[in-house]
């Protein structure tokens, strides 16, 4: 299944070479090519479209049009597009520093917390109260339902602790080529993640068929996006407290 759709596959395409997109849309111009810094002016609009474009991807995924955004940052359409020239190096832009806060907030639990299931349900609390899980880059949340006689690893994206035989309807990640060779901080976020889940697993506080995709399927699946932020909080907070619930080994 698909917890996402999305216009991601020709980002990488657009944006060949992460780090000069991530300067070029630093910088508020989409070649790079900088000369003098951004006006007061225009840089308020800028943060105003990344503001409004995690708000409204949050809501509604990947797939809500540019016009929603410049609604929401109440600019013209014109002005998101001086600044993204198109709406998949705009996705790139969020997806990307939503990945790098996880990443971080999964060094921290890892490198603050010395139990495990503690390091575990710490980094899953923080990164679902963050709201990180509905802007993850799609190769990280596109999850397959491995199938009898699938074709198997092959198909998979290689990541720490991914069962590696996977049974008839089970969770798996599973590749979206990009064609620039970059994966947007993916990576690294998923190398940490299976840190937690392996030191977790190993304490034996950790269900032994739970893997890195089960982990990330949490994430996404826990912060609700509800018009009230009491509610949403409240429900997010009892959906999480449930599904850890689930991850957690039970004695015997």
């Amino acid at each position: 299944m698909h917890v996402q759709d999305t216009h991601w596959s020709s980002a990488a395409a657009i944006a060949s070479g992460g780090g000069a997109v991530s300067a070029a849309v630093d910088n508020g111009r989409a070649d790079g090519a900088r000369t003098t810094p951004l006006r007061v002016d225009a840089q308020r609009n800028l943060e105003h479209v990344l503001r409004a474009a995690r708000e409204v991807f949050g809501e509604l995924g990947y797939g809500a049009p540019m016009e929603d955004v410049a609604r929401r940052a109440r600019v013209g359409v014109g002005t998101v597009y001086r600044r993204f020239p198109s709406k998949d190096v705009l996705v790139r832009r969020i997806a990307e520093e939503e990945t790098a806060r996880l990443t971080e907030q999964a060094r921290t639990a890892l490198g603050q917390e010395d139990e495990p299931w503690s390091a575990l349900s710490r980094f899953l609390r923080t990164s679902v109260a963050s709201g990180a899980g509905r802007l993850l880059p799609p190769q990280v949340l596109r999850v397959g339902v491995a199938e009898e006689g699938s074709a198997g690893p092959a198909e998979e994206t290689r990541v720490p602790q991914q069962r590696s035989q996977p049974g008839a309807g089970e969770l798996r990640l599973v590749s979206e080529p990009s064609g620039a060779g970059d994966d947007g901080g993916a990576g690294a976020l998923l190398e940490v993640v299976g840190q937690l889940v392996e030191r977790a697993r190993a304490a034996g506080e950790l269900r032994p068929d739970v893997s890195v995709a089960d982990v990330l399927l949490v994430i996404a699946t826990a912060a609700p996006s509800l018009p009230d932020a009491a509610q949403q909080a409240a429900a997010s907070a009892r959906l999480l407290d449930i599904l850890l619930e689930g991850l957690r080994s039970r004695p015997a």
